[in-house]
C-alpha cells in the first residue's frame, strides 16, 4: 500500500499525498512530540506539515516511506526546537530548563564570579538583549573579541552549573 502511495506522490498525485497525510499525520505528531516534547501543538502541526512538504519535494529519493517520514519528522522537530531555543534569552532558557529558584540563584552566583568586562558583555547580550555590534561600541572591543568572551562565559557558566542549562 505504501509503495503505491509513494509511487503516486512521485507522479505528483495530490490524492496520494492526501492519503499519506491521513494515514501518517498522527504517527508523525507522536514522533515529533517524542523527539522535542516542549514544542507547542502548533509547532508540532507545522513540523508535520513541513515533513509532508519535504516528502512532496523529495519523493524520488525516498525508498521506504514510514522510516523516511519518521527520520525526517524527528530531524525537523529537533531543528525547530533548536531554532526556538536558541532565540530565547539565557534567562528564559533557565526558566524553561527549571523553574527551580535554586538554579536561578546558582546562575546569579556563577555570573558574579565572572570578571569585568566579561560579565558586562554576558549580561548585556543575554539579559538586556543587546546585539553584538551594540556591545562592541560600549566595551570598545571587536566583534570577534565579544563573541569569544560570550563563548568563554557560556563555557564557564556550564562548568560552574554542572551542565544543568
Amino acid at each position: 500500500m505504501d509503495a503505491l502511495l509513494l509511487r503516486g506522490v512521485r507522479n505528483a498525485s495530490e490524492r496520494a499525498l492526501e492519503k499519506i497525510i491521513t494515514k501518517y499525520a498522527p504517527y508523525l505528531c507522536t514522533v515529533i512530540r517524542n523527539a522535542a516534547g516542549d514544542l507547542t501543538p502548533e509547532d508540532v502541526e507545522e513540523t508535520a506539515a513541513d515533513t509532508f512538504f519535504a516528502l512532496w519535494e523529495n519523493a524520488q529519493a525516498v525508498q521506504k516511506l514510514k522510516p523516511w517520514l519518521a527520520a525526517t519528522a524527528r530531524n525537523k522537530a529537533l531543528n525547530k526546537r533548536r531554532a526556538l531555543y536558541n532565540t530565547l534569552p539565557l534567562e528564559e532558557k533557565i526558566a524553561c530548563t527549571a523553574a527551580d529558584t535554586d538554579l536561578q540563584l546558582d546562575v546569579q552566583a556563577a555570573l558574579q564570579t565572572m570578571e569585568m568586562p566579561d560579565r558586562e558583555i554576558f549580561e548585556k547580550f543575554y539579559f538586556d538583549g543587546q546585539s553584538i555590534p551594540a556591545i562592541t561600541q560600549t566595551v570598545n572591543l571587536s566583534e570577534a573579541a565579544v563573541k569569544q568572551r560570550l563563548s568563554r562565559g557560556r563555557r564557564k557558566l556550564r562548568e560552574k552549573l554542572g551542565g544543568s542549562i
